[in-house]
């Protein structure tokens, strides 16, 4: 029978008269409180991080490419659309879809209001699984190489603006060789993304009308949009696609096109780090106190049983065993916590944020097993690393003075 793993068990046995009790009881709310507010925080921020960064490639995809031009505007260069890339590079390993797109900014009119917007242009091969569950009336078109259709879907935030339902006739008029003109569309969809930077600026339609207005034939487009597997490999792929576009054309990818949105959900990383360190080092000194007043609380123990021999090595076992104790019970409730949380937020979307300033309307949540292993991991290493140095005191422990101590 293992010795120190029985004295540990009678240690922290249920006896009212022990003062630890309470000690120990406040060390594993500590850990539980930490360690649900590590998996909260991590879940909160990861979860945040993906539904910004997926809304903004569901509007710019991962990689765009175009020409070199030298302005940022909306009224770029076209190019041709046959290209040695097009469709073949779908086949390169990492790469899901290639689809090409054209811009042009214009106007809304309406009798009381005049709202400036951009038409994005899509056509057939238009991957339309970013907005399958964001458009909440109506539904998206179907572009056609053969025939042009005056179908767009516009957001809910200038659909309430200006006061436009599905089915209802809206004139977009735009500037070519300076002169305006006038296109007529039709509403089939209302979608709604949350990111209102977005949101407020973005109609979509058949790219045949923006080649039409440009005096473009239907073989040039302003540019091709390719989405890959997964942006873990963006710059990989990246720099592959740029390699082989060929010398005329240019390629950015979504980091490069949007830099201020990806450098503040990159800041966010920092608040998640000072909220892991701090929460670790809350609970290892919770750990450390616990110990110590365990030692202090058994010091004639120690003493008795180093008179009848026992090594400093099995005494301190013996400690540690109910740090171990301490700390799974902590980590057991602290997960139970953290997870019930995220399920809730999950399922009921309790907490709510103002999407024109967090760009979501609800608090996301991404509870990712891997992240909950190595919070977990970390917590417990963390606390023994911190425990070795306190109950390494037991060495020091003369078994005379143990045992005369009262």
């Amino acid at each position: 029978m293992n010795l120190e793993l029985f004295i540990a068990k009678r240690i922290l046995s249920k006896n009212e008269g022990n003062f630890s009790r309470p000690i120990v009881k406040i060390a594993i709310i500590s850990i539980a409180l930490g360690l649900a507010t590590m998996i909260v925080s991590v879940a909160i921020v990861t979860g945040f991080q993906s539904e910004i960064r997926d809304k903004i490639i569901g509007f710019g995809s991962h990689i765009q490419i175009s020409n070199y031009d030298l302005n940022s505007s909306f009224e770029s260069t076209p190019i041709e659309k046959n290209q040695d890339f097009y469709p073949s590079i779908e086949n390169t390993e990492g790469i899901r879809h290639i689809q090409v797109f054209a811009n042009k900014a214009g106007i809304i009119k309406t009798d009381e209001q005049i709202e400036g917007v951009v038409l994005k242009g899509v056509g057939s091969d238009y991957d339309w699984s970013f907005f399958s569950d964001k458009i909440i009336e109506g539904k998206a078109f179907s572009a056609k190489d053969s025939k042009k259709t005056n179908d767009i879907i516009i957001s809910k935030y200038l659909a309430l603006k200006l006061k436009f339902k599905v089915g209802d006739k809206l004139r977009m008029f735009f500037i070519v060789d300076d002169k305006l003109r006038a296109r007529a569309f039709t509403i089939s969809g209302i979608y709604e993304t949350g990111l209102e930077e977005f949101d407020k600026q973005y109609i979509i339609g058949d790219i045949a009308h923006i080649q039409k207005l440009n005096k473009w034939s239907k073989n040039q487009v302003a540019g091709f949009e390719i989405l890959i597997d997964d942006i873990n490999n963006l710059d990989k792929i990246s720099q592959f696609v740029y390699e082989n576009i060929g010398y005329d054309l240019n390629s950015k990818n979504i980091k490069q096109l949007y830099p201020q949105l990806f450098d503040w959900l990159d800041l966010l990383d920092m608040n998640v780090y000072i909220i892991l360190i701090l929460m670790v080092i809350v609970s290892a000194i919770n750990m450390i106190s616990t110990l110590l007043i365990l030692i202090l609380e058994k010091t004639k123990m120690i003493g008795i049983l180093k008179a009848l021999g026992t090594r400093s090595i099995s005494i301190r076992k013996i400690f540690l065993y109910n740090s171990f104790y301490i700390i799974g019970k902590g980590l057991l409730w602290g997960n139970l916590i953290a997870i019930i949380i995220c399920l809730l937020q999950m399922q009921f979307g309790i907490l709510r944020l103002n999407p024109a300033s967090y760009y979501v309307s609800v608090v996301p949540i991404n509870l990712d097993l891997l992240h909950i292993v190595l919070l977990n991991l970390g917590t417990l290493l963390a606390c023994v690393i911190m425990l070795l140095v306190p109950s390494y005191i037991i060495t020091r422990i003369s078994p005379v003075k143990a045992i005369r101590f009262q």
